[in-house]
């Protein structure tokens, strides 16, 4: 599995509307692609508008047809080319009503050099299964070497109330296999 995300920085008045329907009418087009696990169209207001759609792929040829295909050719055309984030799967559960999913918060954390990486991985197995016990609908933590970063997404049905040094986002879509 390989996680991946990129993210459009807007202006402060740019009309999120058109965001949002750019979603409702590309977002079922990849509801079928094959090899996506999931992509959440995100997006957000605060602290900045932003387009940022999160994908889990089975593998790195699924992520690579996608990016070399004409559904990625068109949002580089729309917004720019970006700077794709991926990271290793630390951990992921994806539950069957994920496309249920209107809110989504996102944390990276840095890791800090000669790290007990196996004990790492063990703290964010728990935070996976808090966020689990908690309502989220899906929980991925990428781990990411080259910069030394955890990333963290969760997907919830409702918004958090007690995730308050995380990114929010408005899920518009979930675009996965039925």
């Amino acid at each position: 599995m390989i996680a991946m995300q990129y993210s459009f920085v807007l202006p402060a008045d740019y009309d999120m509307a058109i965001i949002r329907e750019r979603i409702a009418s590309k977002g079922p087009l990849l509801d079928d692609l094959p090899g996506l696990i999931f992509k959440a169209y995100l997006h957000a207001e605060e602290p900045e508008h932003a387009y940022a759609p999160f994908y889990l792929w089975r593998d790195e040829q699924a992520m690579h047809d996608f990016l070399n295909g004409p559904a990625f050719a068109g949002v580089a055309r729309a917004f720019g080319w970006p700077s794709v984030q991926t990271w290793t799967p630390w951990h992921t559960s994806i539950g069957a009503d994920v496309r249920q999913a209107h809110h989504a918060t996102r944390s990276t954390s840095s890791i800090a050099p000669y790290s007990a990486l196996t004990e790492l991985r063990e703290q964010e197995e728990e935070y996976a299964r808090h966020a689990l016990q908690h309502g989220a609908l899906a929980v991925v933590v990428g781990f990411e070497p080259v910069t030394w970063t955890v990333t963290r997404l969760c997907l919830w049905r409702d918004r958090p109330s007690n995730a308050a040094a995380e990114q929010h986002y408005g899920v518009g879509h979930v675009s996965a296999p039925a």
